[in-house]
């Protein structure tokens, strides 16, 4: 599997600038033969753009995402729709099963190559420390895992990484799914905190012996910039790509069957004790 982290300029509350950067970041990741393209942490509305999430919400097939379903089955490239300020009272009008009646999600949703919508995850893990999410967000509960190209694949945003139980739990699967191969971290990481992003998804490869592709965003906000450094980890923490803060499109191939070869070859899991 090839995959791109689409690291666009995100701008806040400029919903139509910021669509037409991340559907041709779509086009480019297809035409450069990627099989999956991620986008970043609320690159439609922006992270830190606290004031413009009630205005900016949709629900899952609301405008935006269905553009990004659209844009998938267009290319015929899986696509991670990053994630989007979602509207749940809309989103369970229209049937779909959501942790709260009302309020807002911070959303990720993968698409198939054919525009099937196949996982959607809401962020659980809000940002409290200077920011806005905790009194807007609702966090969520399901935690899916989807397979790819025989590619096992998990989700989970930004401020999740700081919490490891979670990717464990991913890791080790449970009675109704496999355990994922890779996790892809859509982001809105700002400056200055550079040494814990580069620290905290190689940690999460490391002691899971998992792939973990973290995509970050590029821009400028008046509270903080985004670092940018958009990177793919391998099951041993070896970074295959990476960038700095500008723009750009990272790639890096997945290779089914790699996780359990190192799992093999290094069974650490196996060595864990409960306390």
């Amino acid at each position: 599997m090839k995959l791109a982290l689409a690291q666009i300029e995100v701008r806040a509350a400029d919903w139509d600038a910021n669509r037409r950067r991340a559907l041709a970041a779509v086009a480019d990741a297809a035409d450069r033969g990627a099989d999956l393209v991620a986008l970043p942490e609320l690159w439609n509305v922006g992270y830190f753009a606290f004031e413009a999430y009630e205005r900016g919400a949709e629900s899952l097939s609301g405008p935006t995402l269905t553009s990004l379903a659209e844009a998938a089955s267009d290319h015929d490239v899986a696509v991670l729709a990053g994630s989007v300020v979602e509207d749940l009272a809309e989103s369970a009008a229209a049937g779909v099963e959501v942790p709260a009646d009302d309020g807002l999600a911070n959303t990720a949703v993968l698409f198939d190559s054919d525009g099937t919508r196949r996982a959607v995850y809401r962020k659980h893990h809000l940002f409290g420390y200077g920011s806005a999410e905790t009194r807007l967000l609702t966090p969520g509960e399901a935690l899916p895992v989807v397979d790819l190209l025989g590619v096992r694949i998990g989700v989970t945003t930004c401020y999740d990484l700081r919490f490891p139980e979670q990717f464990r739990a991913l890791a080790d699967g449970g009675d109704d799914r496999d355990g994922v191969d890779l996790v892809l971290v859509p982001s809105a990481w700002p400056y200055p905190r550079v040494e814990h992003w580069r620290t905290l998804p190689r940690a999460r490869a490391i002691e899971n012996l998992a792939y973990v592709a973290a995509v970050n965003g590029s821009g400028s906000f008046e509270e903080a910039d985004l670092l940018g450094r958009s990177t793919v980890y391998d099951p041993w923490g070896t970074t295959l790509a990476s960038t700095g803060d500008e723009p750009a499109l990272v790639t890096a191939e997945i290779e089914p069957g790699r996780v359990a070869g190192v799992r093999e070859e290094f069974p650490a899991l196996r060595d864990r004790r409960d306390y």
